[in-house]
């Protein structure tokens, strides 16, 4: 991998902004989400994923608690608009109104000496949320092969965080890199949250009460089910979320798939992919076909649950 100076700033339109707001907005995404929103702190931010019945995730988010009635989660703008109509559908009577806030925040993704430029903690661990003001928030995320990232969340009439604009592809690839997938359309169903390794990174919390899909989420950590695990993966050739992944002993049947991919600065590809641990073991993978293009696995940059 070509060593790349990961220092700036980038705008971040592929984010939007979902706000719940009121007395219940906490309780009511306590019940939806597989993490624990009732006891957000405000220093606190929560990754986190909202399954169907059967436990397939159809969006994930970065969820903050800026004041103790209003959370906002950030999540890919292109299911934005579905997920906050399902969400919709059950609030029922509980006090909260979910909007669209998109147009009202501005998200910039801050890397490297910028967050020191910024008066920021670059040594903060990731899901931390730091308060500039009364309206400006940072959450601390995984860092991009040990380059720290945080997320700058602003009203958009904010100015934005100082320092050189990154290259607009750098950030999409840093965040392949961090190795903590970001659901799109593409993959929507596609995975239980141990499948993009939501469980190791804090996304997925077993203490918190029940939430859709929470029986078949639970079962597959405690019951040794689950037989799917993502990791990252560098190509020569474009690659796509949603596309399939062969290994070479298996012509017939997929392997896996991938949950998110992004030009490299070397000219690659590197990718996320969620596959059959079985398939890593043998070797051979290739994506699109079993004549595709060749994958290389490395080490994920942070430990999975089971092995710590």
């Amino acid at each position: 991998m070509t060593t790349v100076v990961l220092n700036g700033v980038s705008t971040l339109p592929h984010l939007g902004v979902i706000r719940a707001e009121g007395p219940d907005a906490a309780s009511f995404l306590h019940g939806q989400l597989t993490q624990d929103f009732s006891l957000l702190g405000a220093t606190e931010a929560r990754l986190a994923a909202l399954c169907t019945a059967k436990g397939r995730v159809i969006a994930s988010f970065i969820g903050i608690r800026p004041q103790p009635e209003l959370i906002l989660l950030m999540c890919s703008r292109d299911i934005l608009a579905a997920t906050l109509k399902r969400l919709s559908m059950y609030v029922l009577r509980a006090k909260v109104k979910l909007t669209d806030a998109t147009e009202q925040f501005a998200l910039h993704g801050v890397a490297g000496t910028a967050l020191t430029a910024n008066g920021l903690d670059a040594a903060l661990p990731p899901g931390r949320r730091t308060a500039i003001g009364e309206d400006i928030s940072v959450v601390s995320l995984y860092p991009a092969d040990g380059v720290p990232r945080a997320l700058w969340i602003a009203p958009a009439d904010q100015k934005a965080p100082v320092g050189p604009t990154l290259d607009a592809a750098l950030w999409p690839w840093s965040e392949v890199r961090s190795g903590i997938v970001t659901l799109t359309t593409p993959v929507i169903e596609a995975f239980v949250p141990q499948m993009i390794n939501y469980e190791s990174v804090g996304g997925v919390n077993f203490k918190k009460g029940c939430y859709p899909g929470q029986e078949i989420v639970a079962r597959s950590q405690f019951r040794g089910t689950l037989k799917r695990r993502t990791y990252l993966a560098q190509t020569d050739a474009p690659l796509a979320a949603g596309q399939e992944v062969f290994a070479a002993n298996d012509a017939e049947q997929p392997v896996g798939t991938v949950a998110q991919a992004a030009p490299a600065p070397d000219g690659g590809w590197s990718a996320l992919i969620s596959i059959q641990i079985a398939a890593l073991e043998a070797g051979g993978l290739h994506a699109g076909a079993p004549g595709g293009p060749a994958l290389s696995v490395e080490p994920l940059p942070y430990p999975l649950l089971e092995d710590i």
